[in-house]
């Protein structure tokens, strides 16, 4: 049979997992791109100019119909298979159909993407209270279904629907992340239901075995190394106690003092750019125009001690409300504390609920980004790319950062912060 277009995804996205199973049940043949690099790819105006939010998975058909959003390319690959039964066969079908599609979306894959984040820690600060509301709405949803499959070998009739599909592959995700072994004794039916889907014949090569899990993810702040403690000495008895010499504490630790690491940016030659006063001239200056921050940077920039780079959230399909993106910037921005003296940024979260991402530039000290931001934990959740002011659409890019209307394929600058 002839391909019908070209699914545009990776091959262990999960959204991606349901629109395969449906175009092996409805027997449409599709082909997969070729060459394809997952934020290079998807980011080139060729592909924008077919699908402006750079999203995946997208479906492109040879028919020249483009769409984007797994839940609607799965439906329409339903809709060329009239026969399967995969949408139902009446109007109530296709509507119990819908509602369980739309629980185990907004319910059980937004949540699991929410801990996820929690437990990597690029959602901070870290908040145990928020970490079990998460949990407690996901398992929630999940306690639903399992009341209704109980008494069902199907979500909606007597055979496999996209209901059952959706529900199967969103909840395998989740016994990789937040349903445990022991939240899956409670959900028997649930996770029968599951691998009875995932398991059939026609699936085979997309789905995967579950993986086991014995507690949900959660996060795991690094541990601090520490020297040895030694014994401490006998206290001597208050009637003979001497004062003590000027130079030592009140009261002193049993612990030694571990020894200071000097940081290798201290060895760069001297530079003439004061980045503590950038930092107050930022403050206290208009961004753009005469006699602004921006002013004052170009005439005091020194390039050969400092440098300027662009920061990208490598994930922003794991993104959805904005204010959280923007507590998420603010704990990045925290565990960079121990560079605070080599370091000024801005960064923000560019567009809306469900569909933005988070962008900014950095300056900081010395010609590799590396030295600088690896302090942070999760630093490798964020790509940086060094900014030339000798182009223009860097300049232009790193203007608009520091301004706050910084704009990035439609998405508008929502929120911001920055670390002075």
């Amino acid at each position: 049979m002839a391909s019908e277009g070209t699914l545009w995804t990776i091959h262990d996205q999960h959204v991606a997992k349901p629109i395969r199973a449906v175009a092996a049940l409805a027997g449409i043949v599709i082909d997969f791109p070729t060459g394809y690099v997952h934020r290079e790819t998807n980011m080139k105006p060729e592909f924008m100019g077919k699908f402006p939010l750079g999203k995946i998975p997208a479906w492109e058909g040879k028919d020249g119909f483009m769409l984007f959003e797994s839940v609607a390319i799965a439906r329409y690959f339903a809709t060329l298979a009239p026969n399967s039964g995969l949408l139902g066969h009446t109007a109530e079908d296709a509507a119990l159909i819908d509602q369980w599609i739309h629980l185990i979306d907004s319910e059980v894959n937004n949540y699991t993407t929410q801990l996820n984040l929690l437990a990597r820690g690029t959602l901070s600060p870290f908040s145990k209270t928020i970490h079990n509301t998460f949990l407690e709405r996901l398992l929630r949803a999940l306690y639903t279904a399992e009341k209704h499959i109980s008494q069902r070998t199907f979500f909606v009739g007597e055979r496999i629907t996209l209901a059952d599909i959706m529900v199967a592959s969103l909840l395998q995700r989740a016994c990789g992340i937040a349903v445990d072994t022991p939240t899956r004794a409670k959900i028997p039916n649930l996770i029968r239901h599951m691998e009875t889907v995932i398991n059939q014949p026609s699936f085979a090569g997309i789905f995967e075995a579950t993986p086991d899990l014995a507690a949900p993810l959660t996060y795991t702040a690094p541990k601090k190394e520490k020297e040895p403690k030694s014994t401490p000495s006998p206290a001597a008895p208050k009637a003979e106690k001497k004062p003590k010499p000027k130079d030592d504490d009140e009261e002193e630790d049993d612990v030694p003092a571990e020894p200071k690491v000097k940081n290798p940016l201290d060895d760069l030659p001297k530079s003439t750019f004061n980045l503590e006063d950038w930092k107050r001239a930022y403050s206290n200056k208009e961004t753009r125009g005469a006699g602004g921050s921006l002013e004052w940077f170009y005439e005091h920039f020194d390039k050969e001690g400092f440098s300027l780079w662009r920061v990208d959230f490598k994930y922003p399909e794991d993104l959805t409300q904005t204010f959280m993106s923007s507590n998420q910037i603010g704990g990045f921005f925290n565990r960079l504390e121990a560079s605070r003296k080599y370091l000024f940024g801005s960064l923000g979260v560019l567009g809306s609920t469900n569909n933005s991402l988070i962008s900014g530039a950095l300056i900081l000290r010395g010609q590799e980004a590396e030295p600088v931001v690896s302090v942070a934990p999760d630093w490798e959740s964020y790509s940086f790319a060094r900014l030339d002011m000798g182009k223009a659409e860097d300049k232009a890019f790193f203007e608009a950062a520091l301004a706050w209307d910084l704009e990035i394929h439609g998405k508008k600058w929502a929120d911001g912060k920055n670390f002075k």
